[in-house]
């Protein structure tokens, strides 16, 4: 990071660690999917220790869950002095993004399935579908408030 990358604090603004997260998720969304995706939402971002002028940022992504055209992206991303290989890396965020595959006209195409590997895989599936209950059920509840009451 450089110090054009900075607030007046001396630390990394948070939207350039978010456009780090949001270009490192989609180009695993694209990769995933076969093709074009763009983002539709981000569903947290936790910012957990500063990133300073000079750290070397790592990010760091993965296809959590995926529905039809949807998926999610868990994104993890890292920090260590520019000039120090002793220290270990800090993590620094966390986000959820979800992506939708698109075609060429925009539209909506499909995506292949997550297959979990892993058991830490396993558990990004289902926690990845409980962010998605979540997003779904706090649509639902905004769309419903708008109905007027009798």
């Amino acid at each position: 990071m450089t110090v054009v990358d900075t607030n007046l604090l001396g630390t990394v603004h948070g939207g350039v660690i978010m456009k780090l997260v949001d270009d490192v998720a989609g180009a695993v969304a694209q990769r995933h999917s076969g093709g074009p995706a763009v983002t539709a939402a981000m569903d947290g971002m936790t910012f957990l220790h500063p990133v300073r002028v000079g750290d070397l940022v790592h990010a760091h992504a993965q296809v959590n869950w995926a529905g039809k055209s949807s998926m999610e992206v868990g994104v993890r991303v890292l920090a260590e002095p520019w000039d120090r290989a002793d220290v270990p890396q800090t993590k620094v965020a966390t986000a959820y993004l979800v992506f939708v595959a698109v075609n060429e006209d925009g539209s909506p195409r499909a995506v292949p399935p997550v297959t979990p590997e892993t058991e830490e895989d396993d558990r990004r599936l289902r926690e990845a579908e409980i962010r998605r209950q979540h997003r779904l059920a706090r649509r639902d509840e905004i769309l419903a408030s708008r109905v007027p009451k009798l």
